[in-house]
């Protein structure tokens, strides 16, 4: 019987994590991307002795594979995609390849916006509980080479649409879907129920004893169940009611019910602040609960708990004026969840690469809460002209330096400078991890000179 030969598009960390798993589970193996790799996987790749090239594809080779990886950035419409589908070669994600080979319980998390913070609390809150556990997907490091030893009891995947796409036969255990809202809408023919579509392949496996959480005002949330009737035990969390099974939030207090399991805690005794962290730390304790973490366990890890870097990320305060980075904020969503947070006067930092934004859920946030917007991009048009009445101060500007100087020169005593972008970071930026970094080394360099 000859060797199956498994082809990798692509050479990030997905892409050579699951080179590296397939060799160790005897493939030939090839891998291609037609940009150039990163130094350290270029590396990792000679090592191990696999076969790749960079810069290009070579179709013959890639088209004589039995199956195809793909990384989640390749688009399913590019043309080298198509033919291996027409062909009939199964092209698959790392996150499916992985899932083969391992015996743990894995938790899938998905959701347009708050599913890092989500799985980051939830990994924090089975860690720390004592459990022998991963993390994974959309995060952290490949969970196709971590599955080349398979030692932990559980993974905690994050899971993009971009990832479930490319999902068939996975079975994740215990599922969470926070909210589904227009977003890579370029991605989906610019059709939202082809999205819609994408975000529900989360439960194409489920079985009805396995725990589906989600959040229950999230209308195309309730619209697709009211249609798929899905079979499986499902835990709403509402910010709105009381549930009897499920989690919701009730005089500043989280009360989470998970079978005979029940948990309360004030969200004021918590890291995380906002209705939306609301939602996702309910998120994160209904999985605990799922998994048999006691209160006690919960409680703790809850507490101790630290957010990713450019998640309404402090980062610094001069003239007792608050600097928050919340780069990430790549959505309207997202900056509605950041805005509504806010219990201070707010100058808001916004702009870069539109990607199709529908301004009009901010309204009402932004006059309750905006005094001044500053717009940080190359072609800052479409905000200038939806805000321009809304918003009295307005100033543009590509330099970020600049940025943070007019948000310290705009504020008083007690005010907040928000960067929360509801846009993607390419015109002006690497990513956004960058926009991130460069917003608080400006804020740093400000603070210096304050001193």
């Amino acid at each position: 019987m000859s060797v199956q030969k498994i082809v990798i598009l692509g050479g990030g960390e997905s892409g050579v994590g699951a080179a590296l798993l397939a060799q160790a589970k005897g493939f030939e193996v090839f891998l291609s991307d037609k940009s150039l790799l990163k130094e350290c996987y270029r590396t990792t790749l000679q090592n191990a002795g696999i076969p790749f090239e960079e810069g290009q594809h070579t179709e013959e080779r890639i088209l004589s594979a039995s199956e195809v990886i793909k990384s989640p950035g390749i688009p399913a419409t590019v043309p080298l995609v198509q033919k291996l589908r027409t062909q009939g070669t199964p092209v698959i994600s790392e996150i499916e390849f992985a899932a083969r080979y391992t015996k743990a319980r894995l938790i899938g998390i998905t959701g347009s916006n708050g599913k890092t913070t989500t799985t980051l609390l939830t990994y924090h809150l089975l860690k720390t509980s004592g459990l022998n556990v991963g993390l994974a997907g959309n995060i952290g490091d490949s969970f196709a080479e971590q599955v080349i030893t398979d030692r932990f009891d559980y993974y905690v995947l994050e899971l993009s649409s971009f990832q479930l796409d490319d999902m068939y036969t996975t079975h994740l255990d215990v599922t969470v879907l926070l909210n589904i809202t227009p977003d890579h809408l370029d991605r989906y023919s610019y059709n939202f129920q082809n999205y819609v579509d994408s975000k529900f392949r989360i439960l194409q496996n489920a079985q009805p004893s396995d725990d589906f959480i989600y959040f229950a005002e999230s209308q195309p949330i309730v619209d697709e169940l009211s249609k798929r009737k899905p079979e499986v035990n499902q835990l709403p969390i509402s910010l709105e009611t009381a549930i009897t099974e499920g989690g919701y939030l009730s005089n500043g207090a989280l009360i989470a019910k998970n079978r005979d399991r029940s948990f309360t805690i004030l969200q004021s005794e918590t890291p995380l602040r906002g209705p939306h962290n609301a939602i996702n730390m309910l998120a994160a304790i209904l999985v605990a609960q799922s998994v048999g973490i006691s209160q006690e366990a919960i409680s703790a890890g809850l507490k101790t708990f630290q957010n990713a870097a450019h998640r309404l990320e402090p980062a610094g305060t001069i003239g007792d004026i608050q600097f928050i980075n919340d780069s990430k904020a790549t959505n309207v969503d997202s900056v509605f969840y950041a805005l509504s947070s806010m219990d201070a006067p707010t100058i808001w930092i916004a702009g870069g690469q539109d990607k199709g934004n529908d301004y009009s859920q901010l309204d009402e946030v932004v006059r309750r809460k905006v005094k001044a917007l500053i717009c940080l991009g190359v072609d800052n048009h479409k905000l200038v002209d939806y805000f321009g009445n809304t918003i009295s101060s307005i100033y543009e500007t590509q330099e970020i330096t600049d940025a943070v100087a007019k948000g310290l020169e705009w504020g008083r005593p007690g005010d907040v400078v928000l960067l929360s972008p509801a846009c993607a970071s390419f015109d002006l930026f690497k990513n956004y991890e960058d926009r991130g970094n460069q917003f608080k080394a400006a804020v740093q360099n400000l603070l210096v000179n304050d001193k």
